[in-house]
């Protein structure tokens, strides 16, 4: 029986997540993406805490102009300022089941160049 795209990409998702966890030392970055909005939090999977999250849907960032992956960088750099105001520097990505492709990888790029090391 054929998978259906959500399925496909959970058990891609849950393929990932064998590999990637996140500690304090260093934290993991999860990224979940919707049709309109992208979301991204950084993640203590030891304490099961979320440290720090950003969202297309944030206050600065809903109100500038341009496309789904222009904002997705904008997204990025916020996560990497937030993250560097609370002490992490080196995180893991998880891209959450998506191809490294489009708003995924401008997210990663707006991160990187916001200082965050991965």
């Amino acid at each position: 029986m054929a998978l259906t795209k959500s399925q496909r990409r959970l058990r891609i998702k849950n393929r990932i997540r064998k590999i990637v966890s996140g500690t304090e030392a260093r934290p993991r970055l999860s990224v979940f993406r919707s049709n309109k909005e992208i979301y991204a939090q950084i993640v203590d999977d030891v304490t099961g805490k979320t440290i720090v999250a950003a969202s297309s849907r944030d206050k600065d960032i809903s109100s500038s102009k341009g496309n789904k992956v222009e904002i997705s960088a904008l997204v990025g750099k916020s996560i990497a300022e937030k993250a560097l105001k609370a002490g992490v520097e080196t995180i893991s990505f998880d891209r959450g089941g998506y191809l490294y492709h489009g708003r995924v990888k401008s997210l990663a790029e707006g991160a990187r160049e916001g200082g965050l090391k991965f």
